[in-house]
């Protein structure tokens, strides 16, 4: 599969992660006939995207969330650390959740299953470039359900137990913020952000910050 080595101007550049090589090739393929689309390039492993995403510059990374050597939400949250100007479009086979909370949290623009149309994966792919967020409908509303559903009369309780700097992290995190976004957001280093997002888990009685993210949609979809 040869790959240009010149961007070409006004084309938005695709980079593809997938490690089964046909579907890597069937991406490449739909994307690669159309005039405003140029891939750029490829990988087949998390490492290998992480070493070569940062050197193409693409404008939209589509990256398949299971990886035999890590995630490709590990890729997206490493690749938008060092540079935000590069989106990323989510492409899995599962419906799952925890990934689904982990993707946004990581800063993704898009999450898609494969099962996805080729007309519908090359509108998500440019509207992902144009800055517009997507996400699954299926998925979308299986976890707004549970937000819905996962209420509970302590909440007040919780967030009372926060400074008010853990607050303002907290709504940051469920911004899809970085800590790194959010130390330069509040002009703080982060490994201490690091310290204070620790902090705000255990009062908030949550082990993951996909759990606060979620937190944080339920809590705004109620005063909705």
């Amino acid at each position: 599969m040869r790959l240009n080595s010149v961007q070409q101007e006004g084309k938005i550049t695709v980079f593809l992660v997938d490690d089964h090589e046909v579907v890597r090739r069937g991406v490449y393929e739909l994307l690669s006939v159309e005039d405003d689309i140029e891939v750029v390039g490829e990988a087949g492993t998390a490492a290998d995207a992480m070493a070569r995403i940062p050197a193409t510059h693409p404008d939209v990374a589509v990256l398949d969330v299971r990886l035999p050597d890590g995630s490709g939400v590990e890729v997206c949250r490493e690749i938008r650390s060092q540079d935000e100007n590069v989106k990323c479009l989510m492409l899995t086979s599962f419906a799952d959740d925890e990934a689904l909370f982990d993707a946004i949290m990581a800063g993704a623009s898009g999450y898609v299953l494969k099962a996805i149309r080729g007309n519908e994966l090359l509108t998500a792919v440019r509207d992902v470039a144009a800055g517009r967020s997507l996400l699954d409908p299926v998925a979308t509303a299986r976890v707004l359900e549970r937000l819905r559903s996962g209420t509970g009369p302590k909440d007040d309780d919780k967030l009372a137990a926060l400074t008010d700097q853990e607050r303002k992290i907290l709504d940051l995190i469920g911004e899809g913020m970085t800590n790194r976004a959010i130390g330069e957001r509040l002009h703080l280093a982060e490994k201490t952000i690091k310290n204070y997002v620790s902090s705000l888990l255990s009062k908030l009685g949550m082990e993951r910050r996909s759990q606060a993210a979620a937190y944080v949609a339920r809590l705004k979809a109620e005063k909705g």
